[in-house]
């Protein structure tokens, strides 16, 4: 299957900076997060809590930028095209998308050979992603209510006795740590299923030629190879490939 183009528009800068942090921050807070459950270097354990605690903050507040971030930068709402609207919008339901969940569970169950066409993110992963914020914030919150300047302030202090005291919310804390790291794994593979592209653009912004989308009328119109000129198809060539697109194993 020919795939559709991945254009720098999908992720602007200030979102390729933001999931940057974000890996550094689940790299560290993992790590250290398991020295703290299982403190093997003993005179560490002041730098480790102190790394934890400081990429703990630096997560939550990118996470916070990069939801205010998504109501005034622009994005793409789908690969294949340098049209751009509001970010916010590529994460709630599109019209790329409709009706599309079973076929994208198909495709990563290896039980459809190709994935539909849709928008820029395929229906798990607009799920999968949404979760993400609510988690982090939760993980923040839990965290706070386990650290010793914190506990104690009303907001923390409440949750906790919610929650039947400070062991249940550590075993909270410490079961969302696994959450973390089982969405990283699913992460990775939903996004370079169909090959590493996507990922390419994510990190280093290096874009891919393939087939030129129109987001409004919801067809591919062309071929992108990155050399400056676009490749027009005839509709009886956009039909085949639409046809390619969504054909079933």
């Amino acid at each position: 299957m020919a795939h559709l183009a991945h254009y720098r528009e999908a992720h602007p800068l200030p979102f390729v900076i933001t999931h940057w942090i974000n890996l550094i921050s689940m790299f560290f807070l993992i790590i250290t997060g398991f020295m703290i459950h299982f403190p093997f270097f003993g005179g560490l354990m002041g730098v480790v809590r102190g790394l934890h605690v400081f990429f703990g903050i630096v997560i939550f507040v990118n996470c916070i930028v990069r939801i205010i971030m998504s109501f005034f930068i622009k994005s793409a709402p789908t690969a294949g095209t340098r049209e751009q609207v509001p970010d916010y919008k590529t994460w709630l339901p599109q019209a790329d998308n409709k009706h599309q969940g079973p076929e994208w569970v198909k495709y990563y169950l290896f039980m459809k050979k190709d994935h539909p066409l849709s928008a820029k993110l395929g229906v798990p992963q607009k799920l999968s992603y949404l979760l993400i914020p609510i988690l982090i914030i939760l993980q923040f919150y839990t965290g706070m209510a386990l650290w010793g300047p914190t506990m104690d302030w009303g907001i923390f202090a409440v949750g906790t006795d919610l929650v039947g005291g400070q062991m249940n919310q550590r075993v909270i804390h410490y079961f969302l740590m696994y959450v973390f790291i089982i969405f990283i794994f699913i992460h990775v593979y939903l996004a370079n299923v169909e090959g590493t592209a996507p990922t390419k653009l994510m990190f280093f912004w290096k874009e891919h030629g393939g087939l030129v989308y129109d987001p409004e009328k919801h067809v591919i119109v062309g071929e992108d190879d990155l050399s400056g000129n676009i490749r027009m198809l005839e509709d009886d060539e956009v039909a085949e490939l639409i046809e390619e697109a969504n054909e079933e194993a």
